[in-house]
Formats: C-alpha cells, structure tokens, sequence
C-alpha cells in the first residue's frame, strides 16, 4: 500500500506540473494562419491572420532577424484588428515603443537592427480572444539561380513565444508552372509534425497540427526561374541537384528518428499494457479476497416508490445527500452551497437564526442570530459549523443581507476551506454514529479505490499515448498499430471491470440501505406531489422541512413548484404565513450561496500567473529596455 501512494503521489504532481504550465501561459493562439504571394520582382508579400487569446498584455510584437542571404527588409507594413469580422485599421506610430498605444502599431528597426512589428492591444489587467491581421512585404525573398528559383523562408522563429493549436499556410507563386512537378517542397520543424505539399501548379500548402513555442517553422521552394521576371537577388550557379540531395538527407534522417520515436514509444506503451493486466490479475485476486471476506450484500427490505416522512428525525442535510449519492467520500465543493444553503433554512426552523423579508424592500433577505444557544448534547452535525461561521459575522446579532452574507463567503476562503473540512467529518461521523455505514466494508473499500486511483490513471495514460501515436505514426507500421489499438481494447475493458468490481463492494449497513430508499422516496414524492392527486395537504411545517432537504438534494425549484400549486397566492406572504416559503419562492437562496461557496473555494487553489510580456517571430527574443530607433525609411513605406 505504501509503494502505491508513492506511485500516485508522483502522478499526481506530474499532472500539476502540466496543468501549472498550461494556466502559466500568458498567450496563446488558436490559430495562426499564413498566405504568402510569391511576386515576379522576387518580394513576397506576406499576410498573417492571428486568433489570439491575451492575458495581463499590453503589447504583441514580432521581429525579422536580418539576414543578407534571405531577403533585403521589410515593408508596406499593416495591422488590422479584425475581432468579430471587424476591420479597424491600427494607427501607424513612427518610432519603436515599449508599450504601445491599444489600437496603434509600429515598424521599425529595434535596438539590434533587426527589424520589428509591435501593436496595441490594451489588455494590461484583463483577458481576451483578438484577431488580427498582420501585413507586410518581404523585400527579395527569393534568389534566382541559373537552373531554379528560391524561397528559403522562415516563418516561425526558435524564439516564437506562444503556442498555437494549429498553424497553416498559402504559399501562390507569381504564375502556374508547366508541370506541378516542376514544383520541389520542403518543410522544416524540430518537432517533425509538419505537412507540406504543391496542391496545384502555383500553389503550396503546409500545416503543423499543435505548435509548441519555441521550435521553428520554415519552407523551402525551387520553382522554374522563368517565373521571377526582375529578380535583384541572382546567382549564375547550378543549386538545384545540390538542394535536392541535401534535403533528401535530411528527410531520410527524419524518418529514421521518427521510427525511432514509434518503436521506443510503442515498446513503453506495451511495457505499461502488460503491467497493466498483471494489475488486473492482482485486482481480481483482491475482489475474490473481498468476496471471502463475507461482507452481507444488502438489499432494501421494502421497496419504496414514494415515502412522506422524513426518514430520520435527527438526519442532516449532509447526511441526507451522502446516503442518497450512495457516496463513501466526502461531499464535493459542487455540493457543498447546497448543503450550506439547506443548513441555514434548518437553522431557521430550529431558532438559532432569524431569517426575516425586509419590510420595506420585500425581496431583500435579512438574517440575523438569535439569543437561542446550542446545547452540547444538541445533534446539529453539519449545521453546528455553518451556525459557527455565521455568529462569528461581523453585525450578525443586528442583521446582515444576503449578498453580505454572500460578500463574507468570498472574501474569506480559508475559512470557507476550513468549513467544508469540518462539515465533511461532521457528516462522517453522523453517518457512523447511527451505524449507517458498515466500517468493515468502508475498510475494504478504501484498500481496494487505493489502488484503483492508480490503475485507472494508468490507464488513462495508455489510451491517450496510444491515440497520440496512432495518429502520429507513419502509415507502414501496421503491426505496432495493431498492437496499440489491442492495448487500446485491452485497457478499455480493462477500466470497465474495474468500475463494476468497485461498485460491488457494499459500504452500507441494512439501516442504511434502508433510508437511501426511503430518502429516495421522498425525493421523488416531492418532485411528483401535484401528480398524485391526494386529498390532503401536508402542512406548511411539513412543507418547510421538505424544503431543507430539496435544497440540498437540488431539487428545490421542482419543490416549489409543487409549493406554488398548494399555494396559488405564494407572493403574498401573509397567505401561507411561513417566512422560509416565502424566502424559497422568492428568491434562488440555494444558488446564491453555492456561487459564492464555489467562488471562495476556487479562489483557495487558484494561482496567479504573471503579467505582461512580448512576442516573437523569426528569431525571438525578449522585451528590451526602451531605446528610440528611427525608422528605416527604406524598408518602411507608408500605407
């Protein structure tokens, strides 16, 4: 047992570390989109199309590192905010800036003479999803040699900061070649999942399906020379068997570390599918231990459509929702504003609080504590810890709103997380003490989910790597395919039987299996009152307390529905003479404080993630200080 926590414990904080990574990227593109239209003079005018989600940003930039060997400049610069079909043209700024103004941008030689865009997107303290679209002209991009034209060109940079789901690209050369044949494509990236290809005799396309910063994008073209008419970029040299050999290299090497990656991949994967069915072997020798272990297998002794009491006088809301989720753990924060709104409407009927309709505003909830005091024999369960938390309100013994109630919950998430703690071993406890819970069989079903947790994550693990590399691999490995779609079946049934083992174990006593279906029947008593035509109508006192435990099942709407029929005048208060009806027929109490409850817990595991910072392409690199550069007029032209 001590050798599976280990395991979970460094699963666990593998799956942290990943999940931190993601929430700590202050960018991140869900699309990138490139069209590049390849002109007779050799510049190639270039449109970038970016939908971008920005957090705590003021600025976006990217920059050209200067190379002589690929291209001249840079110019006819352009960016477009067209967020929502819109078309807002950003204001041009002469100089370089560090922060720039939201809706204007600049191009202009950096620090390094390396030539940069930056725009405006005013998100210092908020976040967003953007589109633009950036233009610009790379000026002789392409080289004409004796046997070929060249676009070697790189549209990603090593130092790209952001990560993008998808990126794509248009590559249209200046006329159609004879023969699309006549068209030689290449595509480079570290990450080796990139697809390139003429799909038409003047026309290229290229795709990365996942993008991770940091690793480059670039193209390589020959096309026929005769389509660049002008070019100033020329070479009276033969480069075109030289390019094809180079590159058929490096596709070889390519394939062979793809291979590589597959085999090792795979050969991990049925490592893990084989360990994996030992684990089944062992879990179904401890399932056939738990069977001789003789732990009775309890059934309701009367079945129950309906039930109209409560079925225990001194139950707690919290014990009430466990029985009827048939659940061995502890209640989740989803749960817990149910609990904790059901609480207070039980305080109320007991008299430890005062819940009271403001005279004047009817739709303002006042609550306030009473001189009653909790005795120490008193079985409160739950409800003693949401009494705790309320008469420790500032002003509570005067009178406090809701929403202050509410404003009290969010601001103070320790004690909302101490809370929830509490209430969960008062709920344990209450459900031990009136031997509900069989603690034989609760023990054997700790052992036995112990375990469980572990081999399902393993298993989860599995599915996705074997998805991931089935359709990353190349199309010749049928035999590891098969193999990993087997360990697929495998581990799937696998993950099924495990469930279905678990659910076998029965942590409940007869007493218990007795009241999750009497509290079952009354669930749906409540939720069916209307249709069953009886004569008569429980009283408000009966109605009051069913109105508890429908809030903390969730129910509470359906409940008053019902309530709404036995009282066709329920907006007036004095018809139905009951504060707590009218409360619930008024306003969503229950969902107010399950937001709030919500809200205070999130905020209790929720980490920041830093502000600001740049963006980068064709070379990247980090934000500088501020230097003021003029701009280099001749590769910057008006728009």
């Amino acid at each position: 047992m001590k050798k599976a926590k280990i395991c979970l414990t460094i699963l666990i904080t593998i799956i942290v570390i990943g999940i931190t990574k993601a929430v700590s990227a202050d960018l991140a593109l869900n699309t990138l989109e490139f069209e590049a239209n390849i002109k007779e003079n050799g510049d190639m005018e270039v449109t970038e199309y970016w939908d971008i989600r920005i957090q705590d940003t003021n600025t976006l930039y990217k920059y050209f590192k200067r190379d002589s060997t690929k291209f001249s400049g840079i110019g006819d610069v352009l960016v477009t905010d067209i967020t929502n079909g819109g078309n807002i043209k950003l204001t041009r700024d002469i100089l370089w800036q560090y922060h720039v103004t939201k809706n204007h941008y600049y191009g202009a030689l950096n620090k390094e003479r390396n030539f940069e865009i930056g725009w405006g997107v005013g998100l210092d303290n908020s976040t967003a999803t953007r589109e633009y679209k950036i233009k610009y002209t790379v000026k002789d991009a392409i080289t004409k040699y004796e046997d070929c034209a060249e676009l070697y060109w790189q549209f990603i940079g090593n130092g790209f900061e952001v990560p993008a789901k998808k990126v794509t690209g248009k590559i249209i050369l200046p006329q159609s070649a004879e023969n699309k044949e006549d068209i030689r494509v290449w595509g480079h990236t570290e990450e080796l999942n990139g697809e390139i290809k003429a799909t038409s005799a003047n026309t290229i396309e290229f795709k990365l399906d996942g993008y991770n910063k940091g690793n480059m994008l670039e193209v390589r073209i020959l096309f026929p020379t005769e389509m660049i008419q002008t070019a100033t970029r020329t070479s009276n040299i033969e480069i075109l068997q030289k390019v094809i050999d180079e590159e058929t290299k490096w596709v070889e090497e390519a394939n062979a570390k793809r291979l590589k990656r597959e085999i090792i991949i795979t050969s991990i994967v049925l490592i893990v599918a084989v360990i994996i069915n030992m684990i089944i072997i062992i879990k179904i020798k401890i399932y056939r231990k738990i069977q001789k272990t003789q732990i009775p297998k309890y059934v309701p002794e009367m079945k129950l459509e309906y039930y109209r009491e409560i079925p225990r006088k001194n139950a707690t809301p919290g014990e009430a929702l466990r029985l009827i989720n048939k659940s061995i753990s502890d209640i989740t924060s989803a749960d817990i504003g149910k609990i904790f709104s059901a609480g207070l409407l039980d305080l109320n009927l007991k008299g430890y609080i005062q819940i009271d309709v403001n005279e004047q505003k009817k739709k303002e909830i006042i609550i306030k504590q009473t001189s009653k005091e909790v005795k120490d024999d008193e079985q409160l369960g739950e409800e003693k810890n949401i009494y705790d938390f309320i008469k420790n309100i500032k002003n509570i013994e005067n009178g406090i709103t809701i929403k202050e109630l509410q404003k009290n919950i969010e601001r103070y998430p320790t004690r909302i997380e101490k809370l929830t703690d509490n209430m969960n071993k008062e709920i344990s406890k209450g459900l031990k003490e009136n031997k509900l819970i069989d603690e034989k069989a609760k023990e054997e079903y700790k052992k036995y989910s112990a375990g469980q947790v572990i081999y399902v994550m393993l298993i989860i693990f599995i599915i996705m790597a074997s998805v991931l590399f089935l359709t990353t691999m190349s199309k010749i490995n049928y035999i590891i395919k098969i193999s990993m779609v087997v360990t697929i079946i495998t581990t799937i049934i696998g993950l099924v039987q495990s469930i279905k083992t678990l659910k076998k174990i029965n942590v409940f006593t007869q007493k218990g299996v007795n009241e999750i279906e009497e509290w079952n029947g009354l669930k749906k008593y409540m939720k069916d009152y209307s249709l069953l035509h009886e004569k008569e109508v429980p009283a408000v006192a009966v109605w009051e307390k069913y109105l508890v435990f429908a809030t903390a099942f969730g129910i509470s709407k359906e409940v008053i529905k019902q309530l709404k029929l036995v009282y066709p005048n329920f907006e007036d208060i004095s018809t139905i003479n009951s504060t707590t009806l009218f409360i619930a027929m008024n306003t969503d109490f229950s969902r107010t404080f399950s937001s709030a409850i919500n809200t205070s817990i999130s905020s209790s595991y929720s980490s920041a993630t830093g502000g600001g910072g740049g963006f980068s392409g064709g070379g990247g690199g980090g934000r500088r200080p501020v230097v003021e550069v003029e701009v280099d007029k001749v590769y910057l032209k008006p728009t």
